[in-house]
C-alpha cells in the first residue's frame, strides 16, 4: 500500500495510487482509536455539507458588506450566522483550474487543469470521491465547465446533474440537462432555480446517512440574464461608486472586449445585480428546506466563488489578473456546533484549495497528505488560530480570453505582492498595506530592492512544492 508520505504532490495521481492512499486512510478512519479521536474533535456528530459555488461572484457583493442598492438577505444570513473570511483567494483566477482545485484541494499546477481548456483527468481524486467511501451520499449538481469530451464518469457521485450546452457554460434559459449522463429537458424554465429544484429533491430523500451537496451554479456568469421577475430591477440604479478610472465604456477599451460583453459596462453591472438576487432566492429556498427537516443546524453550509471579478479597476474588466478584485472571493461557512461567536469576519487567509480539506476533517476523514490546501477547522473554532502566511496564484496561457493578460507567477503574502510576468511585463512589488489599491510598484525602491530576495525565494518554494515549475 501506497503510504502518503511518499506522494509527490507536484505529479499528477495515478488512479491506482489514489486509491490506495484513500483505502489506507479511510481503513485508519474506521479503527476504534482513530474513529473515538475524531468523534471527540467533532462532537461526535458527521454533519451534512452543503457547498455552494457561484461563478465569477465578486468578494463585496454582498447588501450586508454595505453595497449601495443589492440586497442579498439569504447570503446576509450566513453571514451573520456563520464565519466570512474576508481574506479569502483563489490560486488561479479562471473557472476550470479554480474549480478543479475547490474540488481536489490542489493547485492547477499538480491537478493539471491549467485553463478552460484543459482536459479533466478523471485520475484526479476529489473530496466528494474520499466522502462516498467514508459513507456520505454524494450529488454534484449543476455546473461542471471541465473540458473531456463532455461530462466524466465521475467517481464518488451518486447524482450527478450537469449541462455541456455552449462548452459547459450553460444557458440561463431553457438549458437541457444531463442526469447521471442521461439527456433530459429542462424542467423549469430558469436555470438557477432549475439547478435548486434537483437540489432540493436530493435533500428530501436523504433519511439514514449524512450527505453532501455540490451545488454550482451558472450564475452569475456572462451573458447575465435575470429570471423574468427580476428583470430590470435594478435599471434605474446609478453606477457612481466603481473605481475612479473604471467608466461604463470600459468593457470596450483595453482589450477588454475579449470577454465577449457587448453594451456599456454599467447596463451589465446592473444584470449581473439582478442574477446575484436570483442566487439568493434559491439559497433561501435551501435554507428553508433544512429547517423544515429540522436538519439546518447538522448542516455545513459553506459559499464561495469561483473567482474574483474587476469592473473598471486599472481599466480592467472581469478576472484573470493578479490584482485584489480579480483574486479574491467571497467565502462563508455557516455551522453552528463549531463556531462559537457566528457573525466572525475572520482576517486569516482562506483559498479555494482549502475547501476540500475542510470538509474532510468536518466529517471525520483524514485528508490525504498529497492535498495542499489547509484545513480551516482551527479557525473556524478559534477566532485567534493562526493562518496561512502566505500563498501562490497562477496564470496560464488562455487565449483568446485571457489574452489580454499574460502567464504569471504570483506571491501573495499578508502585507506583500510580488508577481513575476512570464512575458511581455517586468515584475511587480506592492504593499497592500499602504497602497491596497495596487497602484504603486515598488519593485526598484530601497525597500523592494530589501524585499524582493526573500519574497523571490518563497515564492521558489511554493512553486517547488505544487510542481509548477
Amino acid at each position: 500500500m501506497k503510504k502518503l508520505k511518499d506522494i509527490n504532490p507536484s505529479k499528477p495521481l495515478s488512479r491506482r495510487a489514489a486509491l490506495s492512499v484513500m483505502g489506507g486512510a479511510l481503513a485508519m478512519a474506521a479503527g476504534f482509536p482513530f474513529k473515538m479521536k475524531l468523534h471527540a474533535r467533532n462532537g461526535g456528530h458527521r454533519p451534512n455539507i452543503i457547498f455552494i459555488l457561484t461563478d465569477d461572484h465578486r468578494y463585496d457583493m454582498f447588501g450586508i458588506l454595505g453595497h449601495p442598492f443589492l440586497k442579498t438577505p439569504n447570503m446576509d444570513r450566513l453571514v451573520k450566522e456563520g464565519v466570512l473570511f474576508k481574506n479569502a483567494f483563489v490560486t488561479t483566477s479562471i473557472c476550470s483550474p479554480s474549480r478543479a482545485s475547490f474540488l481536489t484541494g490542489r493547485y492547477a499546477s499538480s491537478h493539471g487543469v491549467i485553463n478552460n481548456f484543459t482536459t479533466w483527468n478523471n485520475d484526479n481524486v476529489t473530496f466528494m470521491e474520499l466522502l462516498k467511501k467514508a459513507g456520505y451520499d454524494t450529488a454534484f449538481v449543476g455546473k461542471w465547465h471541465m473540458p473531456g469530451g463532455g461530462l466524466p464518469k465521475l467517481r464518488g457521485v451518486d447524482l450527478f446533474v450537469s449541462f455541456t450546452r455552449k462548452d459547459g457554460q450553460g444557458d440561463y434559459y431553457n438549458c437541457p440537462l444531463f442526469v447521471n449522463h442521461k439527456p433530459v429537458p429542462n424542467r423549469k424554465e430558469y436555470i438557477t432555480e432549475e439547478l435548486t429544484d434537483y437540489a432540493l429533491d436530493f435533500i428530501k430523500e436523504r433519511k439514514d446517512r449524512p450527505f453532501c451537496l455540490y451545488l454550482s451554479h451558472k450564475a452569475v456568469h456572462h451573458d447575465w440574464k435575470p429570471p423574468r421577475h427580476l428583470k430590470g430591477l435594478y435599471k434605474n440604479e446609478k453606477i457612481d461608486f466603481l473605481a475612479p478610472e473604471s467608466d461604463k465604456w470600459n468593457t470596450w477599451s483595453g482589450n477588454n472586449w475579449l470577454e465577449g460583453s457587448m453594451g456599456s459596462m454599467h447596463g451589465i453591472y446592473r444584470r449581473y445585480c439582478e442574477c446575484l438576487v436570483s442566487v439568493d432566492e434559491q439559497i433561501g429556498r435551501v435554507l428553508k428546506q433544512l429547517e423544515e427537516m429540522k436538519v439546518l443546524d447538522d448542516t455545513v453550509i459553506v459559499y464561495a466563488g469561483d473567482n474574483g471579478y474587476m469592473w473598471g479597476e486599472h481599466r480592467l474588466y472581469a478576472k484573470h489578473s493578479p490584482n485584489e478584485e480579480s483574486i479574491r472571493i467571497p467565502y462563508i461557512v455557516r455551522y453552528p456546533r463549531l463556531i462559537p461567536d457566528p457573525g466572525r469576519r475572520a482576517e486569516q487567509m482562506a483559498l479555494n484549495i482549502d475547501l476540500a480539506p475542510t470538509l474532510l476533517e468536518l466529517a471525520g476523514v483524514r485528508a490525504p497528505g498529497w492535498m495542499q490546501g489547509t484545513s480551516l477547522v482551527p479557525v473556524l473554532k478559534n477566532p485567534k488560530a493562526t493562518g496561512r502566511k502566505s500563498f501562490m496564484c497562477e496564470l496560464f496561457k488562455d487565449f483568446p480570453f485571457g489574452g489580454r493578460v499574460p502567464p504569471y507567477k504570483s506571491l501573495r503574502t499578508e502585507r506583500y505582492k510580488y508577481i513575476q510576468w512570464e512575458k511581455c511585463r517586468e515584475s511587480e512589488l506592492f504593499d497592500l498595506a499602504a497602497d491596497p489599491r495596487e497602484m504603486k510598484n515598488i519593485i526598484d525602491t530601497p525597500e523592494g530592492k530589501k524585499l524582493l530576495p526573500g519574497l523571490k525565494a518563497e515564492l521558489a518554494g511554493i512553486i517547488k512544492k505544487a510542481g509548477a515549475g
